[in-house]
């Protein structure tokens, strides 16, 4: 059975073709790595609730637009690292086993799932906003399919990191933001 491989989600910005079993979608010249426009970025209230529930955080537009630059680095430097794999292992294709799952991104995962009932449904708005960069390789359709997810596990990660290294916190500054960058700079 053949896989069929994707190189980015289609959505504002994107033209479709296919050519010899492979599916392949343009991009359009809207930033180094991922095409974005402004009402992208998501539904506000969603992602508040999602961020009180998750650590009982209160997050505003500013902070929604240094988590949309966040997901965006995080994604692609998890897509990175599984290209390589991919590579590593002679294959031509991302799969989602090329990914580095860790086990405490795999519990995080599981978490956000926990915390995305039909009302938060932050499963959509992540499909829409989670947008896969070009890379040398095609992503399979698996792998395609599960970014939204694995973005989801990422965001309940970062909103417990805040609790974890200040506890009190209630509204993320730059300087927190920024401590969170780095952390996750070290680990992903």
């Amino acid at each position: 059975m053949a896989s069929s491989r994707v190189h980015a989600t289609a959505g504002p910005g994107f033209a479709a073709g296919t050519a010899a079993g492979l599916t392949r979608i343009k991009v359009a010249p809207c930033g180094p790595r991922y095409p974005r426009a402004m009402g992208e970025l998501m539904n506000i209230a969603k992602f508040e609730r999602f961020f009180r529930r998750a650590a009982r955080l209160d997050i505003d537009k500013e902070d929604l637009r240094r988590y949309d630059d966040f997901v965006h680095q995080k994604a692609y430097d998890l897509l990175l690292r599984g290209e390589a794999n991919a590579n590593a292992n002679g294959r031509d294709v991302i799969q989602p086993s090329d990914l580095p799952i860790t086990k405490g991104l795999q519990e995080s995962i599981h978490a956000y799932r926990r915390i995305d009932d039909e009302r938060l449904d932050l499963a959509s708005i992540l499909g829409q906003l989670t947008k896969l960069p070009q890379l040398d390789l095609a992503y399979s359709e698996e792998t395609a399919a599960k970014l939204p997810e694995i973005v989801g596990g990422l965001s309940y990660a970062l909103a417990r990191c805040f609790k974890i290294l200040y506890p009190d916190l209630k509204n993320p500054q730059t300087q927190h933001w920024g401590s969170a960058y780095q952390l996750f700079n070290l680990l992903l």
